[in-house]
């Protein structure tokens, strides 16, 4: 008899709990464990990023789904948090314009509420961040 799979468990703010690992399948299962409304807001950034860069790979490191190009690094992630999904950009420092939060050395962020990614030029900015970003060098060994 089949066992039923247990649904992974919820972080502080809500952010699945997915082990590490590579490919489409473990990004699928963050997607899938997202409470609420940000499930929509994940989804959406992961068809946004794979249809701006189509050659990236997907992986789960930290709790969180990264994007990356093999050979280059990763260039770009997400966190689910209570209120909202932070998309972090590794080399966000190389990003014009740089997205507003960061207090890491290269590393800059922007904070994705529910309902922010109907607004056009929030999508067409967040697009532009993502083309830029995978055109970059990106972080760590991939």
């Amino acid at each position: 008899m089949a066992r039923k799979a247990t649904p992974p468990k919820l972080l502080s703010g809500g952010n699945p709990q997915i082990a590490k690992a590579d490919g489409d399948e473990p990004v699928e299962a963050y997607l899938a464990a997202m409470p609420d409304g940000k499930q929509a807001v994940g989804r959406r950034l992961d068809a946004l990023i794979t249809a701006t860069s189509p050659e990236a790979e997907k992986a789960v490191r930290w709790n969180s789904p990264v994007y990356g190009i093999a050979g280059q690094g990763w260039f770009v992630s997400f966190h689910t948090f209570a209120r909202y999904v932070k998309v972090t950009f590794f080399r966000g420092t190389s990003l014009a314009p740089e997205p507003p939060g960061g207090t890491s050395k290269e590393g800059r962020w922007i904070d994705v509420h529910e309902g922010d990614l109907d607004d056009p030029q929030f999508e067409a900015q967040l697009v532009s961040w993502i083309r830029q970003a995978a055109a970059v060098p990106g972080w760590g060994k991939h």
